[in-house]
């Protein structure tokens, strides 16, 4: 046998160099080359390390086939299978979409514009599992938000492995198509019949339920997950039947498909295409000549021009989205929602304490993240006119009288923060409510929160306080990472969420196990209880802005239908008044309803509309408490008809 001069084995010595190159090896390529073998293929995942554990990711998994030319506007077709293994180790291209180029170098905004190519071929999802691999694991799948304008699945903030490593669930996120190339329509044609964006989302949930199995997880077991206009897109499922099979659960976070931007009718989806295909100088002389220019025009093409095609500025521009297209949404969905058409199963839904201040910034007059935004009455007045184009004179008034401080009116600060109540109950808050009123009429379980909590990390001024779209990186766990340097409150406050969510998915529940602490109660119709999440102990409380969604719902249409105007993209609507009656409310009725007689003394006609308003009013009015609230005085309204006639 060969020996060293030293005495030890050259076989010795060899076999130890072979089995360090064997662990290092092993190190490298297992830990980077997972495969795993779906119904259309083999993917390679990548092993991540994540709090002292492991995650496994597959990013960048196809879906749905390229919706290149002929297939553009139209519904997703499934990935063809492929032979080759692939490689699912690094996030895909992002939907075609507008960047935000309002701040350019700002964090604030940078953080959610897209981080990867823009391309059409962007039909695509991301896996991440817990490891040890779990057996029969709950499935949580998240839609991104965006205005149906925006949006992709790979952010940062959507990270993925966070929850799936503390909660063992599977985490899922898809792309899909957003703006005019998702979105465009010419109700009843085929080759553009609408909601593109959806069906994508569709098809991708059923990928879920055929492969899921194979990461791990239970096809049985899936809830859906989304903000803004993904929450929106969350509700679309709920109310659309074909979907119903394709979840278990559903949570929506400051969203919701009855919302006044997350609707067009076919009236204006169709001008809105029209208005496109002149732009791009598609014209033809039938709807399928027009959409076969169309899809062959360069989408960044496309692109630039459907920011031209809304008829009147807005702070929320949304150019494209849902529509009734007789397939996926077969009604208005206040019209769904009002005869219940739900998927009945629980439901967890919550907005955030300033829902409105991420708009202002784009476009009010007088506001600016580079300062304290301190507007005057005036601005004030002109920002609401601005942001209620389509509302009659009376309306905006209205809403001035309303939001109005009357006891510190000289106060800028209170402008600004009426701003954005105002813009955050319109849009994001109240239609919330509402939607989840009725769903929990029908005996659903649901629970409500309301997210209090501003990050440290915030890079948005002060005064923008709790804004959309910031509760999501303590949903998904971000603050963990002790690198970042949250507080260890916020770190606290994120593992709670976590542990809500999680709990919610896999039971129904979100209070899961917990003994100590506050419990989440359901919210009911009559309570209307919902949890506070902050970093401070959770409290509960009954109706949120019941008052202010009062106004919206009730008053400010009667306003609107009184004066000969409507919003074409007014969504909520009336018939709460029967269903959910509340006294502290109607002492503002009344104080709204006198303001308007004495507005209206001039003018006759108007006066017989308002008086016939009151008089139903008057009637509908209940009593609590032993107490009726007055009715309005006719005699009044009669004697300044006689004053305004002579």
């Amino acid at each position: 046998m060969m020996t060293c001069s030293n005495g030890t084995s050259v076989c010795t010595r060899f076999l130890m160099w072979f089995l360090l190159l064997y662990m290092f090896v092993r190190k490298v390529l297992p830990e980077d080359d997972i495969i795993v073998t779906t119904k259309k293929g083999k993917v390679r995942g990548i092993h991540l390390p994540v709090l002292g554990g492991t995650v496994t990711a597959f990013l960048g998994i196809p879906y749905g086939e390229p919706p290149l030319g002929g297939l553009r506007f139209k519904k997703p077709e499934p990935r063809n299978k492929w032979t080759e293994i692939w490689d699912a180790t690094k996030h895909a291209n992002s939907c075609y979409q507008n960047i935000d180029k309002t701040f350019p170098g700002f964090p604030g905004s940078e953080m959610w514009n897209p981080n990867t190519n823009l391309s059409e071929d962007c039909l695509y999802l991301n896996v991440w599992v817990p490891s040890p691999k779990p057996k029969n694991a709950t499935v949580m799948v998240w839609i991104y938000g965006g205005g149906f304008q925006s949006g992709t699945s790979s952010l940062p903030i959507y990270d993925g492995k966070f929850l799936a490593r503390v909660e063992r669930v599977i985490v899922v996120s898809v792309n899909y198509r957003t703006g005019a190339l998702g979105f465009l329509a010419l109700p009843g044609n085929q080759e553009a019949p609408g909601n593109a964006g959806l069906f994508d989302q569709r098809l991708a949930l059923q990928w879920v339920q055929e492969n899921i199995a194979v990461f791990g997880g239970n096809s049985k077991s899936v809830t859906l997950f989304g903000e803004s206009a993904g929450a929106a897109s969350v509700s679309y499922h709920i109310l659309s039947s074909e979907s119903h099979p394709l979840f278990t659960r559903a949570i929506m976070q400051s969203g919701s498909a009855n919302a006044p931007w997350a609707t067009l009718t076919h009236s204006e989806a169709r001008m809105r295409t029209l208005t496109l295909a002149k732009l791009l100088s598609c014209s033809g002389s039938n709807d399928t000549d027009i959409i076969f220019c169309l899809q062959n025009k360069d989408p960044q093409d496309i692109l630039e021009n459907e920011v031209s095609v809304l008829t009147h500025n807005s702070l929320l521009k949304v150019y494209f989205c849902p529509i009734v297209d007789g397939d996926f949404l077969t009604e208005m969905p206040q019209t769904l929602i009002q005869h219940g058409l739900f998927k009945q199963t629980q439901l967890l839904v919550g907005v955030n304490k300033d829902e409105g201040t991420s708009f202002l910034v784009y476009g009010a007059p007088g506001f600016s993240k580079d300062n304290d935004s301190q507007i005057n009455k005036t601005e004030f007045q002109v920002g609401l006119s601005e942001s209620f184009p389509e509302a009659s004179e009376l309306g905006v008034e209205s809403i001035i009288f309303h939001y109005t401080d009357w006891e510190d009116e000289q106060n800028p600060d209170n402008y600004r923060d009426a701003m954005d109540d105002i813009i955050g109950d319109y849009n994001i808050i109240c239609p919330v409510m509402e939607f989840t009123k009725f769903f929990a009429q029908l005996g659903n379980n649901v629970f409500f929160y309301f997210f209090e909590h501003r990050s440290s990390k915030l890079a948005w001024p002060e005064w923008m306080g709790v804004m959309h779209g910031y509760e999501i990186e303590f949903i998904f766990g971000l603050p963990l990472e002790r690198r970042v340097n949250y507080t260890k409150a916020e770190e606290i406050l994120s593992r709670s969420i976590l542990r809500y969510w999680a709990s919610f998915a896999k039971t129904g529940t979100p209070n899961g196990t917990q003994i100590n602490g506050t419990r989440w109660p359901i919210f009911t119709t009559t309570e209307q209880k919902y949890l506070t999440l902050n970093t401070e102990a959770s409290k509960i409380y009954t109706k949120l802005r019941a008052q202010q969604c009062r106004f919206w719902n009730v008053f400010f249409p009667k306003v609107l239908e009184m004066t000969g105007k409507h919003l074409v993209n007014m969504r909520i609507y009336c018939s709460m008044q029967a269903h959910f009656p509340d006294s502290s409310t109607v002492f503002q009725f009344e104080s709204q309803s006198l303001y308007l007689k004495r507005l209206f003394q001039w003018n006759q006609i108007l006066m017989s509309f308002l008086r016939q308003t009151l008089i139903h009013f008057s009637r509908s009015l209940p009593c609590y408490s032993s107490v009726c609230y007055a009715t309005p005085n006719v005699s009044d309204i009669q004697r300044a008809d006689m004053s305004a006639s002579s």
